[in-house]
């Protein structure tokens, strides 16, 4: 092979790989090209033209809320506080769950609901369903038979009423009273009251879960209403027979009677520490107490400012 024949054979090589250099770049450029719609189906997104636009929609309209805030007229204001007055329980409510409903609230369940008077949603006083009548019959309604001696008081003059209140955990939980239906508008606004400034009650249960017996009731510090017993000590009915008295935190705020010899008797007996006065300590009433101040308000008269006896926990209303 001639000098010109081999110079003719590299450039033919040479030109060959170029090619196909050239071919294979080409392909590589079609394989990695994608137009604007196959991105788009892959990457779907806003386009950034449309994002700013509604980012400027957005922040040129002022929301509701902040207008609200802005300027509240008069009668919303009205509005929004009597909307907290009435419905301030709904703020907070017991944990059911592992507490036990009410036994009254049980035995009446819906049965009142046409005769029901509310004050506020769990603040509510109705009649004594059949059901709460048998209940408290024979405990803390006495037990009638036909030509017996008369009541002072019917099943009709009674009211079961239902409230909220703080227990000494400072746990919110139900609680229930029988009253005289007379009193029962004044304890449904009182309870009401203790309730919103968080005054502590340990127990508030119908007497009957005690068999009747007030002093147990005492000694659990557990306030109570009606029970139909005379005075202690006495033989004459007590005005909780007639439904128109209550204790409130009877152990904290004990019954003091004077004897001849000069002695105090104080019931229940485990009050001792309770029964002086000049001591400060958890619980007490007095007449800095809002609870004395509750009562006083609505016309009752309290057992710590007698003479005879002092008799803190209590609180009647006759008239």
């Amino acid at each position: 092979m001639n000098p010109n024949q081999q110079k003719f054979i590299k450039m033919f090589v040479i030109l060959a790989v170029l090619v196909l250099l050239v071919g294979g770049l080409t392909q590589l450029f079609k394989g990695n090209s994608q137009s604007l719609s196959d991105y788009a189906s892959r990457h779907p997104q806003i386009n950034p033209s449309e994002q700013e636009s509604n980012q400027s929609e957005a922040s040129s309209e002022p929301s509701n809320a902040s207008e609200s805030e802005a300027e509240p007229d008069a009668s919303s204001a009205e509005d929004t506080e009597r909307s907290d007055e009435a419905t301030a329980d709904n703020l907070k409510k017991p944990s059911s769950s592992d507490k036990p409903l009410p036994v009254g609230a049980l035995l009446n369940g819906d049965s009142q609901l046409e005769h029901r008077t509310a004050y506020s949603e769990a603040f509510y006083y109705e009649p004594l369903s059949d059901n709460l009548r048998r209940y408290i019959t024979g405990v803390s309604f006495p037990q009638t038979n036909e030509g017996s001696e008369s009541l002072a008081i019917s099943y009709e003059e009674l009211s079961y009423l239902h409230i909220l209140h703080y227990d000494f955990n400072g746990e919110l939980t139900e609680g229930e009273l029988i009253c005289n239906k007379a009193i029962a508008p004044d304890l449904v606004e009182i309870f009401y009251e203790l309730y919103r400034n968080e005054y502590q009650l340990e127990k508030v249960r119908l007497i009957d879960e005690y068999d009747g017996d007030d002093t147990s009731s005492m000694e659990d510090n557990n306030t109570s209403c009606f029970n139909y017993r005379k005075v202690e000590g006495s033989s004459s009915l007590s005005k909780h027979a007639l439904g128109r008295a209550i204790d409130i935190n009877p152990l904290y705020n004990p019954y003091v009677t004077y004897n001849a010899d000069g002695s105090e008797h104080i019931s229940p007996e485990n009050a001792q520490d309770f029964a002086d006065r000049s001591k400060s300590f958890p619980y007490k009433i007095d007449e800095d107490d809002l609870c004395y101040k509750l009562f006083t308000e609505h016309g009752f008269i309290w057992g710590g400012n007698w003479n005879s006896s002092k008799d803190y926990q209590h609180f009647q209303k006759t008239e």
